[in-house]
């Protein structure tokens, strides 16, 4: 597969009022991240909340212009590129889904207007074939030709996301953000979404970028499933090596604390403060709640070691195939 998105040393740094009227505290909201989405593929985004993975998300898709490092659209610079290029280039080859179609969608438009403004933004076709795609990418996302003059307002949530994930591929992109994109919908249409966004992206050779804190569903709708800690990328891996094959202890604390079907939650126990994107510790930040942290750990941030297509950041590693059982023995010794 070739590569079609590439961040590197990416920084994002925020400025936020913290108390007085001239006080001012910077949020490191992405640190040295560092990420190639290949054509095609599915890239799953997990972490705890505030992490950074809206953040990184909003980069990939060009809304949010990092603070520092590159990001590269097909071999091509776009915070480099002319402000007319930079839009015609992102805007016409990626798409976003958001987290809220209450939200995302203009409720004072129809449905019709929605679909149709970013084909006339991009003045693609004409305006007979501008409404033919309209009709077009409604029967893609599997709404009745009726919706067209309906306002958001008057379907559902889940119809409200279909029309969301049917504007985001209006000018046929090959690449698709997905920012957690069934949390505000019910229990009952988070499946028929998500299985929408695989048979869309089968059909249509898409790349996705699938961002949750669901981590479950991410590992099975992903090829490669990618753990953020506190703005920091700290592992890649395949998806069919997590999460009894991942390396990093926090991925391995994430998954042991997601509920299953079969099992009861057995969760590693993580002692210590939850550090502050404000104030982040010096090397790892992850180090004040791993059980495996030392001073290496205080001195400096890893760098990743590579396995084939696994890569980690971290000096104490866990075992290859260790069980969570063993883990957690580890990690109630240590506190």
């Amino acid at each position: 597969m070739t590569d079609l998105l590439e961040l590197s040393d990416v920084h994002v740094v925020h400025k936020a009022r913290t108390g007085g009227l001239f006080a001012r505290d910077r949020v490191y909201a992405l640190t040295g991240a560092g990420l190639t989405v290949r054509a095609g593929e599915t890239v799953g985004v997990v972490g705890e909340s505030g992490c950074g993975k809206s953040t990184l998300a909003r980069v990939l898709v060009g809304l949010q212009r990092p603070t520092a490092g590159t990001v590269r659209f097909r071999g091509e610079d776009i915070w480099a590129l002319p402000a007319a290029r930079r839009r015609t280039m992102i805007g016409s080859s990626t798409g976003m889904v958001f987290q809220d179609p209450s939200t995302a969608l203009n409720r004072r438009l129809p449905v019709r207007r929605i679909l149709r403004d970013p084909l006339d933004v991009h003045r693609r076709g004409k305006g007979a074939q501008r409404d033919a795609r309209v009709r077009e990418l409604l029967a893609l996302v599997g709404l009745p030709a009726g919706a067209l003059d309906a306002l958001p307002g008057q379907l559902s949530g889940g119809q409200r996301q279909r029309v969301a994930i049917a504007r985001a591929l209006a000018l046929e992109p090959d690449l698709l953000i997905a920012d957690e994109p069934t949390s505000a919908l019910d229990v009952s249409v988070r499946a028929q979404i998500l299985n929408l966004l695989l048979d869309l992206k089968a059909r249509l050779n898409l790349a996705l970028v699938f961002v949750s804190h669901d981590i479950q569903t991410v590992r099975r709708m992903s090829d490669r499933v990618v753990t953020m800690y506190l703005g920091r990328i700290v592992e890649q891996a395949p998806a069919t090596a997590v999460p009894q094959g991942a390396r990093h202890p926090y991925t391995r604390a994430l998954f042991s604390a997601t509920p299953g079907l079969l099992h009861p939650i057995d969760p590693i126990p993580l002692a210590g403060p939850v550090p502050s994107a404000t104030r982040p510790p010096s090397g790892c930040p992850f180090r004040t709640r791993c059980w495996k942290a030392d001073e290496a750990c205080a001195g400096a941030m890893p760098d990743f070691t590579s396995e084939g297509e696994h890569a980690f950041r971290c000096f104490h590693p866990v075992r290859d195939g260790a069980t969570d059982r063993e883990l957690i023995s580890q990690a109630q010794e240590r506190a």
